[in-house]
């Protein structure tokens, strides 16, 4: 019998084949495992793409969401405004039967209380414009813009040059776009 020292180690004496099976295994596992991290990277590669293309794809459809509201708020609105235009017209006109027939007749007072219903209608409209941010573009007084204008005809005037003296038909702009040019007539120096 051999005696073993408690204090020292003894490692088993294996066999020169099992020593190269072992490296062979080793080194088989080493490009498995070498094999599976480059296909998980490539899982996770391909699942991160696939998650910002579907972000993309969610920001995509919430922005053409948008512009197909606007799209169809801006149609509805361009078929009111001709219409908001013309009973602009008509109210402007107004006044001047109201003040040809103010007396203390039944018909004044029927045509006053037109006017003034009238004039609610109006402004009914106008706070519509406001609530889709439509504002008027100003015409009278302002410099002739291409953009905003479109010049109908000239007159001399004391004003200057390309100044507009007068609005035929308002334009509009609707969050910062044009929806309608205004028609206007702008001033031109006398020859």
């Amino acid at each position: 019998m051999t005696n073993i020292d408690d204090n020292q180690t003894t490692k088993p004496i294996m066999p020169e084949e099992d020593v190269n099976d072992t490296q062979n295994n080793n080194a088989q596992i080493n490009d498995e495992a070498g094999q599976l991290q480059k296909e998980n990277e490539t899982l996770r590669t391909g699942w991160q793409r696939a998650v910002a293309d579907y972000q993309n794809l969610q920001r995509e459809v919430a922005e053409q969401k948008k512009d197909w509201a606007a799209w169809s708020e801006l149609r509805v609105l361009e078929e009111f405004i001709p219409v908001y235009d013309n009973f602009k017209k008509a109210f402007v006109s107004v006044p001047n039967v109201v003040e040809e027939s103010q007396t203390e007749s039944s018909d004044g007072k029927k045509w006053l209380n037109w006017s003034q219903g009238i004039g609610y209608i109006m402004k009914q409209f106008g706070d519509i414009l406001k609530a889709h941010q439509i504002e008027e573009i100003k015409t009278v007084g302002e410099m002739f813009d291409p953009r905003m204008h479109d010049s109908v005809g000239e007159e001399v005037s004391e004003m200057p040059e390309h100044t507009i003296i007068r609005e035929i038909d308002g334009g509009y702009i609707m969050k910062g776009k044009v929806v309608k040019v205004a028609k206007v007539i702008v001033a031109k120096k006398a020859d």
